[in-house]
């Protein structure tokens, strides 16, 4: 299925060598996951892209998974409807090797079993930007930036004062609402939002008939207080509570009565303070995030079991100007992530310190070269030292137009606690996974910027990798992958009126661990090919309107490769139309011709579905 569109698509992206994410997010964009200090995309020789507000409102999606699903080099699998476990794989690595940072918190959860981040309860409601980082940076990010890092960041505090609300209905007694106000006076500025959803949704057995519900509430807080212009104080905060009914996981998914439930708090504390014309920055942070995830087998009962997880992180980053053209960035962090078990009969409590020390030096020695070059060593309780590299150079021979990128990363992803202390399958011996990446790309602005163009290729080895190790009962560094491809994303705007966006990955991915049933098989649930194209229309008298296509080649669920996933496409339509000067009305159909697709083996998607809604902005 799908092997024309795709094939003509890859030809398409070889012709005229890529596509870059929108007309609009030109060359003076701003970026903060390369180096933890913002930069100019210009100086950055890493593959980012960015999904900015106007993107996720024009778009319309509910879930974050399914607006990353429309960049190149990501892949994602669900296990039912909106509110179902959710991974998300960069460039074909592990969905537990995807850094996730929310407002500069990280929040990998520490009592998953490989500290994975579940972005089934992450919706967009609180969400103002989104940037995606394609190739492995531990020098910046510390363990888990193997495949790359996802940053979401909620709106800055509006200059004066600003309100804005929103709400939605639609299929299967859907509810979205959202609402948020925020504003500056002199030296404080300050927000606060929150965002309700409800559904009956869909069977999460995809052979089941009885609807599995969700809730989800987020809300979130910022507040700045600058004492002076060299002194500043930043608070944020983050807070998600879901309910989820789903079918059982023990065995074949079938309809059951199971409910799972989730606390998640983030907040982060900082002081920022600027010396000598700010040649010399100083930020010191505490970030903290709690999981608390209860499962239930009959919804009104006692929990038969749940987890905990933990991280309390102490940040310190430096930033040195010593003349315009160059720049030293360096810090130090303390992590502590712990977690907490209960059910069938046990109780666990883990916990481990990581102290970490980086320095990152960017130099441009002439106009249009910019070459950055970094090193970290990380120092954990339980398996020691790890020290990684990284370094990356962009060239433009004519002030951004053209801009020629070249990337090495290395990553390391920690043990988790579960796969350290578990009681059963633990193993104390553990050693961290360990990844070198390679990049090299090229962006062109074409027609003075009504086109732009990217192309990029990369090629990534993961040795050490973890999983469980049948042969032993316990978890080993038994697995070694490799994966390859080329990312290409155009965006065209030849009116005003319009924007058009594409992008197509082609991801090889594939175990080299030497175990005979596993050797040169595709990883599970990573499509080699993917393709997402989105068009958008102002009109004249005021109307909006737009639509997305996305196509997923065939893929495996199973790493032996023995039960396909067959490839699938999804069209979708929007709308809005401004009312007044304060009010607008929208609507969207998902999935318009109702296709029967599974992003895994064995859980139900949504078929056709219709919602609409009314905005208001103060």
């Amino acid at each position: 299925m799908l092997k024309f569109a795709t094939i003509s698509l890859l030809a398409l992206a070889t012709a005229t060598p890529a596509f870059a994410e929108t007309a609009e997010n030109n060359r003076d964009d701003i970026v903060v996951t390369a180096s933890g200090v913002e930069q100019s995309r210009d100086e950055v020789g890493q593959a980012i892209t960015i999904l900015d507000a106007d993107t996720i409102e024009k778009r319309q999606t509910i879930n974050v998974v399914d607006l990353l699903a429309t960049t190149p080099g990501v892949r994602f699998s669900r296990t039912g409807g909106t509110g179902s476990v959710t991974g998300v794989s960069l460039r074909g690595a592990e969905t537990t090797q995807t850094l996730v940072l929310i407002d500069g918190v990280k929040v990998n959860d520490p009592s998953g079993i490989g500290d994975g981040y579940d972005f089934g309860h992450l919706l967009t409601g609180n969400i103002d930007r989104i940037e995606v980082l394609r190739g492995s940076n531990s020098v910046v990010h510390g363990s888990q930036a193997i495949g790359g890092v996802v940053s979401l960041m909620t709106a800055t505090p509006a200059e004066g004062f600003a309100a804005n609300a929103s709400a939605e209905y639609g299929h299967s007694d859907t509810l979205n609402a959202k609402a948020d106000v925020s504003g500056t006076a002199g030296a404080i500025s300050g927000g606060i939002g929150g965002a309700y959803f409800r559904t009956d949704g869909i069977s999460s057995a995809a052979v089941g008939t009885e609807k599995d519900g969700y809730k989800n509430f987020a809300g979130n807080a910022r507040l700045k207080v600058a004492f002076s212009d060299a002194l500043s104080l930043d608070l944020r905060g983050y807070y998600i509570n879901a309910d989820l009914d789903y079918d059982s996981f023990f065995g074949p998914p079938a309809d059951s009565a199971d409910v799972a439930k989730l606390d998640q708090y983030i907040g982060y504390a900082g002081v920022n303070l600027a010396l000598f014309d700010s040649n010399f920055t100083s930020r010191a942070a505490v970030t903290w995030m709690r999981n608390e995830r209860d499962y239930y087998f009959v919804r009104g009962t006692a929990p038969d079991y749940g987890y905990s997880g933990t991280n309390l992180r102490f940040e310190y980053q430096g930033v040195v100007t010593p003349v315009q053209q160059a720049k030293l960035i360096f810090g130090y962090e303390h992590e502590r992530p712990d977690y907490d078990f209960f059910g069938f009969g046990s109780t666990d409590s883990q916990k481990a310190n990581i102290d970490s020390v980086y320095a990152l030096g960017i130099v441009q020695p002439f106009t249009g070269l910019s070459l950055t070059g970094g090193i970290r060593h990380d120092d954990h309780s339980q398996f020691g030292g790890a020290t990684t590299f990284g370094a990356n150079a962009n060239y433009s021979p004519n002030a951004g137009a053209t801009n020629v990128r070249l990337s090495y990363g290395e990553g390391f992803k920690a043990p988790s606690l579960y796969q350290l202390y578990d009681a059963f399958s633990g193993n104390a011996a553990l050693r961290p996974e360990r990844s070198k990446s390679y990049d090299i790309g090229i962006d062109q602005s074409l027609a003075n910027g009504r086109a732009l163009v990217s192309l990029t290729a990369f090629l990534r080895n993961t040795n050490d990798q973890i999983n469980y190790d049948n042969a032993t009962f316990t978890y080993g560094n038994i697995d070694r992958t490799r994966a390859k491809g080329v990312e290409a994303t155009l965006a065209l705007k030849p009116v005003d009126a319009l924007n058009v966006t594409a992008s197509y990955s082609y991801i090889d991915a594939r175990d080299r661990s030497g175990r005979p049933a596993f050797d040169g098989k595709r990883l599970p649930r990573r499509a080699a090919h993917a393709v997402s194209l989105s068009a958008d229309y102002d009109w004249s008298f005021g109307l909006s309107t737009g639509a997305t296509l996305t196509l997923v080649g065939d893929s495996f669920d199973d790493a032996a490769n023995n039960v396909p996933l067959d490839g699938y496409a999804l069209a979708g339509i929007r709308a809005s139309f401004p009312v007044g000067g304060h009010f607008e009305i929208y609507g969207r159909v998902d999935n318009l011709f109702d296709a029967d697709y599974a992003t895994a083996a064995g859980y139900g998607t949504y078929g056709r579905a219709a919602y609409g809604g009314v905005r208001a902005r103060f």
